[in-house]
């Protein structure tokens, strides 16, 4: 693995970030800036269910234990390198908003089935993807080979799963079932449809819906189930999920676009041959000429740096950006709509927060 060719220490002192000297090239702190205001955000969205995610944590981490020593010590690197957090979250902050402050222990165990299934959906993706990183660190594949991170996936899957049926959670898991058959769905579609270039707006809407928008879905619905909600709130909680993780996947998206120094390179969707909706929405509005330049470099010139930045340039031109954004915030008002149905509540104001979070963040 390469060395990263930076460091910069970083002190989080009342939400601002401090950044000394950098130790190798680079002077920016932008990204570091970034990443502490965003956590700053994040802890506040968090806050009314603070005590509830410190107890989840230690509940997620007793799911994982294993008779297997092996086993033990990977799922210890996995909880230490957590992540945001973010879908646990939406199962605590609904849960809480649609019974009114209410709470059960069901919640817990939903939130943590999420975690399980997302964590195991993760370790198989680095694998598919060849991914020696995540989240900043090593990979499990990278540090363990694929053999072992196939089997660990497997069995945070089956950990979640059998957590739910131990437990009688058999509303739960359906809702989980669902969100694992539509993600499988989603990547071979994206798969079939990469190799012909010929994803459209509504293909590539139902791409990231069952990709991205289906688990966030599910943690929105599993929250409603979790305290005794009634089919039409769950079902409403799960289209709000939908939503964002619509919008959610649009803003991941723009970001391969993106002039700003966000931790991640850009142009990485066409070098991987991936139809986003910028170009989507370029190539159906430019000229027959233009249009077979465009297919052309994502075919055969993906790789070139100078193509790829070409490309980039030309979908910026052609309004790809300014339509998406346009798009994203359509899907960020279907949500903010659905929840002036419920009243105000702190727990509401955390998801307006989630809400905004999601379409404005930096990285």
């Amino acid at each position: 693995m390469r060395r990263p060719n930076f460091f910069i220490k970083r002190v989080l002192l009342k939400g601002k970030a401090f950044c000394q000297k950098p130790i190798f090239k680079h002077s920016s702190c932008v990204i570091f800036i970034n990443l502490a205001v965003r956590m700053k955000v994040v802890e506040e969205i968090k806050y009314p269910i603070q005590k509830e995610m410190e107890l989840f944590e230690k509940k997620f981490k007793d799911s994982m234990l294993s008779k297997a020593p092996l086993l033990n010590r990977i799922t210890y690197y996995i909880v230490r390198r957590k992540g945001k957090q973010m879908r646990p979250m939406f199962v605590f902050l609904v849960a809480k908003m649609v019974s009114n402050g209410g709470f059960d222990p069901r919640t817990y165990r939903g939130a943590s089935i999420v975690e399980l299934i997302h964590t195991a959906s993760l370790v198989h993706d680095d694998i598919v993807d060849d991914s020696n990183r995540r989240r900043g660190f090593f990979s499990i594949n990278a540090l363990w080979k694929n053999k072992i991170a196939v089997l660990v996936g497997d069995y945070l899957f089956a950990k979640g799963l059998l957590l739910s049926i131990d437990n009688e959670d058999f509303d739960l898991l359906k809702l989980i079932s669902i969100a694992v058959r539509e993600i499988s769905e989603g990547e071979l579609l994206q798969i079939e449809k990469a190799r012909k270039l010929d994803i459209t707006e509504d293909v590539y809407y139902e791409i990231i819906r069952q990709k991205t928008a289906t688990l966030i879905a599910a943690c929105c619905g599993i929250g409603a189930a979790s305290v005794g909600s009634n089919q039409e709130t769950i079902q409403q909680m799960r289209k709000f999920g939908q939503y964002i993780g619509m919008a959610f996947q649009i803003k991941d998206d723009l970001f391969d676009y993106s002039d700003e120094k966000i931790g991640k390179p850009t142009g990485i969707d066409i070098k991987e041959q991936k139809m986003t909706l910028p170009l989507i929405y370029t190539l159906n509005h430019c000229t027959s000429k233009e249009k077979a330049w465009l297919i052309n470099s994502i075919k055969k010139h993906n790789t070139d740096k100078k193509r790829v930045k070409e490309v980039i340039a030309f979908v910026k031109q052609g309004g790809g950006i300014e339509y998406t954004i346009e798009k994203m915030h359509d899907y960020k008002n279907k949500a903010l709509s659905i929840l002036e149905n419920y009243p105000d509540s702190e727990y509401k104001t955390s998801l307006v927060k989630m809400i905004d979070y999601v379409v404005e963040r930096k990285i």
